[in-house]
């Protein structure tokens, strides 16, 4: 299998979904002939024509718009937002019409639509490139929400996403696109070169959605990530020697609620790790539920480690960042409860 870097094969998922399917179309700002401001559309435009792959205005609201219509009348379009940042302006558009068209028609229409954006921080982005805003999706009954951690899910998540018939929000976390890294953050991006690129097998394949994934097992405690935050608890988990068993999430709507809850109750603690801010993040999401059905097997109370209730910061990004110290507390800690 040929080795990827996550832009790699994203760039490759969509070009197996336009190959595949006709239907498939994919816009977004600069996505048609520059690629993409991080390049995961480059070479589209010029292999399937202006009609197929395309730019789209500086208008997110638009941008989302556009793709629930052409949804709704039988095409299965993968619009790019091309930060997480930004978009807010298409936030009513997602919540008010295209996540209520299977609800509102009764079942007689379906918006297969996949927006694509790269989130989270890592790259010295700054407050206005550097979101992390998967929870407000999480609350939107009819929306799935997916982020891959490595390119061999990425690809095979993203053609799952282009085939369901559901409308998917795919987050694709901005600080592995070149390369897994080691979870260390305070490695910068120059150092994603010397780590092996993930392998990817060639043609169409999908990784389902809804289906997490034990990457690292263990007895002691079970860590539940996704996105960047996998590979930081694995880095953790190795400095501290506790034997965590971590998981990685991959899809966050609807999550792996049997795998987590299965291995919390083998290991009776939990930590929760995710990069957004901590009031009302995801992570309070997965605590209550685990708390909820594992509270017999718990030895200690379930923890999270999280970016802080503050704006993404552009100084001081590693103190903001969730690194392998602040988890690796938490692994001691809550292996003391």
């Amino acid at each position: 299998m040929p080795a990827m870097t996550m832009v790699q094969s994203l760039n490759a998922a969509i070009d197996e979904a336009l190959a595949g399917n006709d239907k498939v179309v994919a816009f977004g700002e600069d996505v048609g002939y520059f690629g993409g401001v991080f390049g995961v559309t480059r070479g589209l435009q010029e292999k399937y024509g202006l009609d197929r792959v395309f730019d789209a205005p500086i208008n997110e609201a638009a941008i989302v718009a556009m793709g629930m219509g052409m949804a709704v009348n039988g095409l299965r379009p993968i619009a790019e937002i091309q930060f997480a940042d930004y978009i807010f302006p298409g936030f009513d558009q997602v919540v008010s019409e295209l996540s209520r068209i299977r609800y509102r028609s009764a079942g007689q229409y379906t918006a297969p639509l996949v927006i694509r954006t790269p989130c989270g921080g890592g790259i010295y982005g700054g407050q206005t490139h550097s979101m992390s805003p998967e929870a407000f999706f999480t609350h939107i009954p009819g929306v799935k929400v997916a982020m891959p951690s490595n390119p061999y899910d990425a690809k095979g998540m993203l053609l799952a996403a282009v085939e369901d018939d559901d409308p998917v929000i795919f987050f694709e976390p901005k600080r592995l696109y070149n390369g897994p890294f080691d979870g260390d953050p305070h490695k910068p991006a120059t150092s994603w070169a010397r780590h092996p690129r993930g392998e990817v097998p060639e043609g169409a394949y999908t990784v389902p959605l809804g289906v997490g994934e034990i990457v690292r097992p263990g007895s002691e405690v079970t860590v539940v990530a996704y996105g960047t935050m996998v590979h930081v608890a694995n880095y953790a988990a190795e400095k501290t020697g506790v034997d965590a068993e971590v998981i990685d999430l991959r899809t966050l709507v609807p999550w792996d609620v049997d795998m987590v809850t299965a291995s919390v109750k083998k290991t009776g603690r939990c930590v929760v790790l995710h990069e957004a801010p901590r009031t009302s993040g995801f992570g309070a999401e997965l605590a209550a539920q685990i708390q909820e059905d594992c509270f017999y097997s718990l030895e200690a109370p379930v923890l999270r480690v999280t970016g802080w209730d503050t704006p993404y910061p552009h100084a001081h990004e590693w103190s903001y960042f969730p690194g392998p110290d602040r988890v690796g507390r938490a692994l001691k800690q809550v292996m003391e409860g």
